[in-house]
């Protein structure tokens, strides 16, 4: 197989050079974006501080939405630059579920005869050898999210049995789900366009919530060795870019300022990404009133005071609404763009986004046999 030579993804590739491979290397960093968010960052040993080496027990998916971690980060059809420092994905609310779906939910080794397990269905469709096209699948149940049934029905079972998975549940039965497709573009190598449409595939109307979410991975605190620590602490904060535009701007010391761009006036939720201690380790004080699980407790719990009404922190959500009726389809469309590149002055043109998702899926198939 040998590639055609006037590709555009050729070009990309060429373009890159030796970017990243030492320090000051050049080229054009057409890979420092991609598909680097770890699918499931709680449970496993990259999060694992304890005495014992309890890696399974010690940071549990219910402390994920509340904590912050310290190596890595998660999230649904997520990107991040390759130092992890700056993170998108998507999280989701059907109006039933008892928390907000911002990560996969799966079993740890002891709670099921599988032993670590993932129980969503989700499907990573396309991408291109620099990340300049890809798209995501995750199928989102439109009933409450059977949490404790998963856990409980596993550790019942015996080696000699199936495991028990998500949709013997019975949650996708009459097809009472949404297939919520998640598609990234390159305008350039950091200027990002994001298409999220969801399909309601059930029979009846359902209520669907979808808050893209932007975020700084704590980088900051003062447990985070000297050799890894920011010199500052990151920002985001609200910012006017144009009418019809939702946009904030984040800034990073080692990273640069970025804008991020939302289709229509929606509402801006800030928080920051710290530790929630009052919930978890009860006798410890939040660092900030503002918590990693702030957004989360406001649209799901309703608590007013759980973001920031400065409009800043360092993790933000804008909070899409709809009643999706069946069989129909809602999208929403995003940038997040370096500043200092000033590659585009088009704060989401819908012509253009579908111009560039058209142009580079037809550009996939990059192979020549």
């Amino acid at each position: 197989m040998s590639m055609q030579k006037n590709n555009p993804e050729k070009r990309r590739l060429d373009e890159s050079g030796r970017y990243g491979q030492t320090e000051g290397s050049e080229g054009i960093p057409w890979k420092k974006w991609g598909p680097y968010l770890s699918d499931r960052q709680w449970g496993t040993v990259r999060e694992d501080y304890s005495e014992g080496g309890d890696a399974w027990n010690f940071f549990t998916h219910d402390h994920a939405r509340s904590r912050a971690y310290r190596w890595g980060e998660d999230g649904i059809a997520g990107i991040s630059d390759d130092k992890q420092r700056l993170c998108f994905s998507l999280a989701l609310w059907n109006g039933k579920d008892p928390i907000l779906k911002e990560r996969l939910f799966g079993l740890t080794n002891s709670e099921g005869n599988h032993g670590e397990d993932v129980k969503e269905y989700y499907f990573y469709l396309d991408s291109t050898p620099t990340h300049s096209y890809m798209k995501y699948l995750y199928k989102y149940p439109q009933a409450a999210y059977p949490y404790a049934d998963l856990v409980e029905t596993n550790c019942h079972r015996s080696r000699s049995e199936f495991e028990y998975e998500l949709i013997d549940s019975g949650i996708f039965n009459d097809d009472r789900y949404f297939d919520v497709f998640v598609e990234y573009a390159k305008a350039g190598a950091e200027d990002i366009l994001v298409k999220i449409t969801a399909v309601n595939r059930g029979p009846d109307a359902s209520e669907l919530h979808l808050l893209p979410t932007l975020w700084f991975r704590n980088d900051w605190a003062s447990w985070i060795a000297p050799s890894n620590r920011s010199p500052e602490k990151p920002n985001i904060k609200q910012n006017k870019v144009a009418l019809g535009v939702s946009a904030v701007e984040a800034r990073h010391p080692l990273l640069g300022e970025f804008i991020f761009s939302c289709e229509g006036e929606v509402p801006l939720l800030f928080t920051d990404n710290t530790t929630n201690n009052k919930r978890l380790f009860p006798g410890y004080q939040n660092e900030s009133p503002y918590v990693k699980d702030g957004i989360n407790n406001y649209v799901v719990q309703g608590q007013q005071e759980a973001v920031n009404p400065a409009k800043q922190g360092t993790k933000v959500a804008a909070h899409y609404y709809f009643n999706v009726g069946a069989g129909q389809t809602v999208v929403i469309r995003l940038q997040l763009s370096k500043i200092a590149q000033e590659q585009s002055n088009h704060p989401l043109v819908r012509i253009l986004m579908q111009s560039l998702l058209r142009g580079l899926k037809k550009r996939i198939n990059f192979i020549s046999l």
